[in-house]
């Protein structure tokens, strides 16, 4: 079975849940950005949760299927429509051979996910499906999806009709808060900056992507003096070049946090404030332009429980299914 791409969307690619285990070697772990949205789009549809999936940013494909089969789409609030007429989100449904699937205008949040029973059987590339755009590496031909393309579907059998209620979603608040552990480097900038920074409501900037998500908006930060390292850069915000966690936040001359995402590079020469909490991350995947968000200073602890409620929440969505 193959999947036609009659238009593409605005930035489409396949994605599973990531290559971890080669960020020493600078690629970075990738996959879906959402990952709960990931996972619950191919247990909708019968699959693995890692089954590889279309990840679609603001703007969906248009899609002709050539065989039947059972889809879900998850995610951003991207309303479905098959042969023009519209579908439920966070509910599996079937096509049959000649169906088109195309999308409504994005009600909510940033990005969708269109599984598919079966998964999308691109090739594994270092042990996974997923494209990482900076490399050309992974996915259908290393990056986005162009109108003509052929996506080759596995073998998979869903069951149409299950889908998962509103109660076992995760809801977002406004302004989007944003926990964030300090980091190694929060002393090179003064007290009086670090307690603005996490006072201010800030705003996601236009650049916004998979490599990292930009705000702007608030103060910009005063930095302690000092003599700038040999192998530093003469920016405040500059050091000697070390790596980035997942969910690094940079500070770029102390004027706009940049919150790395999942293909971010894995090193570099700017200063890290902190890191944003893996149970935060899904949440910035959906954070469209010009949404306010604030910065929360949370200890390790606050991360491990958020951490272990996450995985909780997880487990509660895929019981329901299951049963």
């Amino acid at each position: 079975m193959a999947v036609k791409v009659i238009s593409p969307g605005l930035s489409t690619s396949v994605q599973d849940l990531g290559r971890p285990g080669h960020y020493h070697v600078g690629i970075p772990e990738g996959g879906g950005m959402d990952r709960f949205a990931t996972r619950i789009a191919n247990l909708l549809v019968g699959n693995d949760p890692g089954a590889a999936v279309l990840e679609a940013t603001f703007m969906g494909p248009e899609l002709e299927f050539t065989q039947s089969a059972v889809v879900a789409v998850t995610g951003g609030e991207l309303p479905p429509k098959l042969n023009g007429e519209e579908r439920p989100t966070w509910e599996s449904f079937p096509v049959k051979a000649g169906d088109r699937l195309s999308f409504g205008f994005l009600k909510g949040g940033a990005r969708a996910y269109l599984a598919i029973s079966g998964g999308i059987d691109v090739p594994v590339v270092l042990g996974s499906r997923s494209t990482y755009i900076l490399g050309a590496l992974g996915g259908h031909q290393g990056r986005t999806l162009k109108a003509g393309d052929e996506l080759p579907i596995g073998e998979g059998s869903g069951k149409a009709g299950l889908s998962l209620p509103a109660n076992l979603r995760r809801a977002w608040n406004s302004p989007a808060e944003l926990r964030m552990l300090p980091g190694m480097y929060w002393h090179r900038i003064t007290e009086a900056a670090g307690n603005r920074f996490f006072e201010e409501t800030w705003k996601v900037a236009p650049e916004a992507d998979r490599i990292g998500y930009r705000f702007r908006g608030g103060t910009p930060l005063e930095f302690v003096e000092r003599e700038q390292p040999f192998g530093a850069g003469s920016d405040p915000s500059n050091i000697v070049d070390a790596c980035y966690p997942y969910g690094s936040v940079q500070v770029p001359s102390g004027t706009e946090p940049i919150v790395l995402h999942r293909d971010a590079v894995s090193g570099g020469g700017y200063m890290m404030l902190g890191v944003v909490i893996s149970a935060d991350m899904d949440l910035i995947a959906q954070l469209q332009p010009h949404t306010p968000a604030r910065f929360v200073a949370v200890t390790l602890e606050d991360a491990l429980a958020a951490r272990a409620e996450q995985r909780a929440a997880l487990a509660r969505a895929e019981e329901y299914l299951a049963g």
